[in-house]
């Protein structure tokens, strides 16, 4: 493996490599843009459970059972300050029905209904009014934006003429829709500020124009290319997440400029040994090269466990990550030492290194920190294990939130049309439960007697009502509203015990059901069944990837030991932060495993970089020498890396969706976790504690 990569890198670092690479990158940039891009095939709402999952299932059934009965629900909500007009109403669902909006299924005549039936769509104070609507099942993700912007630019022309009433989509249909605004409106500003931050924090931690510019150009290269390549995988069939896209542009960012320093922090310390610059490269890369593809194949492995992941949504990520790691890999040891071997010495203006100079050894923090760490290895240990140990017990106060809506912004127009439902009507209207009852005969009296009596006992039910048998009546489907909001965990456990009550109705009925309540008692099985094994088959994935490189059970395990170490503390001390400081007391359950990712995947680069310059440096000093020099020469590259990683990741507290708020601060604390007090005092204290002080060579 090594001797391929040295092969790659020789004829990279030449002239004549370091100009085909360069035109070879631009022209792939190039010919890939006339595809079809990432953004076409972006989607707000897909199916994330397995398919054998039980809400998944009834809805298969449903669906034989009654073709038409296929629809996402949602819902219009008229809100004023004072009791509202029928004729008003009327006159918008007039509107709408004359706009002939494709894919909403025939609406109700409100028209035609008695005054006491049209009671049941007002509040008690009668300033809020409720319609439910549906839309066909199957529809494009883009139709959920577009149909809730016309329904909502009806709506709210109407209630600006008539100056009586708010109008607002909610429900499925109305959040699907403002899912898809908020990434598209929000993508262009996180692109903007993940490049401002790593531009400012390049040329502040650098001084040097080009040692921001370079690594950029690097990336906006690769970025072009993976966005191209995940088009295609698009247009192939791949179902691409808004979040997943989102997260892919800060991980790539972010991935290529720590690759980029890595590889010109070792190119500058060559340039004072080496005149020509082609020289130089050619012997940094063989000493870089190796290293970085390592700590990209980590994460790469990282990406690839998430293939065994049920939950599509972790299944999702696992090709476009792969994907673009596979990009960044390959550019970190061909375009991005083409792009510094052109630059020579003048990338590092306006302190460029001398030939034949000696290069600047700064004695500085991570100078000091070295000596510290080495003279006293058990009691800095010791003190730094301690604390990410308290820092993890606050796990235990780990609390999950499923309802996807308190993650929007405030003024978003389908949360505060739920919230006004959830304020005025029995919660469960947000969004019912459909159920199915089968059976291989016709369904007797006396069984949709028990049915209803089981369902109408059970505490948290609000409603239920038969919607239509079949004509055989061999099945017939209902409608179940709770009285709790159906997000909530306590409505899930309502339908867990709904489930195992009607289970056994009779052996000849089936009972299925579907909704979204259903589909969230599932999504937390499938989610802890995904969280238990990716967690397993990445830790044994990186540990063995770590043992191919140290040669040692050893250090793989205590190395791989203190990632997961770090990653409970920093989920520890995130859940905790974003509670205080920002009021969120749960958080969505895809949170820790998307950390855990990213944390154990990129946290293990900068061990990586430290340990193979340890292992480099071993060949010729004792290990305290060697680990006294290698922390000082690697601790400002990977202090620095490490920063502008943990800032990038931070990029994602511009997002106005709570979940990605959250996921970036704390990733970004884990990072600086694993910079500063992992890789700065852990690593090395356990180095000194289990390996031997004999040099290897004299």
């Amino acid at each position: 493996m090594k001797k391929v990569i040295h092969r790659i890198t020789d004829f990279v670092t030449t002239k004549r490599g370091m100009w085909v690479t360069l035109i070879v990158w631009v022209l792939l940039a190039v010919l890939l843009s006339a595809g079809p891009k990432t953004a076409d095939y972006r989607s707000a709402n897909f199916q994330s459970l397995p398919d054998d999952a039980p809400s998944i299932q009834a809805e298969k059934e449903l669906k034989a059972a009654f073709p038409d009965a296929q629809a996402t629900p949602g819902i219009l909500v008229f809100s004023g300050d004072a009791p509202l007009e029928a004729t008003e109403i009327f006159a918008v669902l007039e509107d709408i029905e004359e706009a002939d909006i494709n894919a909403i299924k025939p609406m109700m005549d409100l028209a035609a209904l008695p005054p006491q039936a049209l009671e049941g769509f007002y509040s008690e104070d009668k300033k809020t009014f409720i319609f439910p609507l549906e839309l066909e099942s199957g529809i494009g993700s883009d139709r959920y934006k577009e149909i809730s912007d016309e329904l909502l630019a009806i709506g709210e022309q109407r209630g600006e003429e008539f100056g009586t009433f708010d109008f607002y989509v909610t429900g499925p249909v109305g959040i699907a829709g403002d899912t898809l605004k908020l990434f598209e409106e929000a993508d262009f500003v996180l692109l903007l500020a993940t490049i401002g931050i790593i531009l400012v924090l390049l040329i502040a931690i650098y001084r040097s124009p080009l040692l921001a510019i370079i690594p950029l150009l690097a990336t906006a290269l690769v970025y072009q290319v993976t966005n191209q390549l995940i088009g295609l995988l698009g247009a192939g069939g791949l179902e691409i997440n808004n979040a997943t896209t989102s997260i892919m542009s800060i991980l790539l960012f972010a991935a290529v400029t720590d690759y980029s320093l890595f590889v010109f922090s070792r190119f500058k310390e060559e340039l004072y040994v080496y005149e020509d610059k082609y020289t130089a490269m050619k012997v940094a890369m063989r000493s870089t090269a190796t290293p970085v593809v390592f700590a990209g194949a980590t994460v790469l492995a990282a990406m690839l466990v998430l293939f065994f992941a049920d939950f599509r949504d972790y299944q999702n990520f696992a090709p476009v990550f792969s994907t673009a790691f596979v990009v960044i890999i390959l550019a970190s040891i061909t375009l991005v030492p083409a792009l510094f071997t052109l630059f020579g010495r003048k990338a590092f203006w306006p302190r460029a290194p001398k030939y034949g100079q000696q290069p600047e050894r700064a004695a500085g923090l991570w100078g000091r920190m070295s000596k510290i760490v080495t003279k006293k290895p058990l009691v800095s240990g010791g003190l730094v294990l301690l604390a990410l140990i308290l820092a993890s017990l606050n796990l235990f106060n780990l609390k999950f939130e499923f309802d996807m809506v308190k993650s929007f912004p405030e003024n978003l127009p389908s949360r505060v049309g739920y919230e006004i439902v959830e304020a005025n009507y029995d919660k469960g209207q947000l969004a019912p439960m459909t159920v199915l009852l089968q059976s291989n005969e016709p369904l007797s009296d006396a069984t949709k007697e028990t049915f209803l009596q089981t369902v109408e006992e059970t505490k948290g039910i609000a409603s239920i009502r038969e919607v239509e048998t079949t004509e055989d009546a061999t099945a017939a489907r209902y409608s179940v509203a709770l009285d709790l909001n159906p997000y909530s965990t306590e409505a899930m456990d309502v339908v867990e015990d709904l489930r195992q009550t009607t289970e056994s109705l009779d052996e000849a009925t089936e009972v299925y059901w579907s909704g979204i309540t259903p589909k969230l008692v599932d999504e937390q099985q499938v989610n802890n069944r995904d969280i238990l094994i990716v967690i397993i088959l990445e830790t044994v994935l990186i540990t063995a990837l770590l043992l191919v490189m140290t040669r040692s059970w050893k250090m793989a395990l205590y190395m791989m030991a203190t990632l997961l170490l770090s990653f409970t503390a920093a989920l520890g001390i995130g859940i905790f932060a974003v509670d205080w400081l920002f009021g969120y007391e749960a958080i969505s359950t895809r949170v820790p495993l998307y950390s855990f990712i990213f944390l154990v995947a990129l946290g293990i680069d900068y061990t990586i970089i430290l340990v193979s310059r340890y292992m480099e440096e071993r060949d010729h000093h004792s290990v305290k020498e060697a680990l006294q020099r290698s922390i000082a020469v690697t601790g400002g590259v990977i202090s620095s890396a490490g920063v502008i990683l943990a800032a990038t990741f931070a990029a994602l507290m511009t997002m106005p969706i709570a979940d990605l708020f959250v996921f970036g601060f704390i990733v970004a604390i884990g990072i600086l976790i694993d910079t500063f007090i992992v890789r700065g005092i852990l690593i090395p204290a356990l180095i000194l504690v289990f390996e031997k002080d004999t040099p290897k060579k004299a």
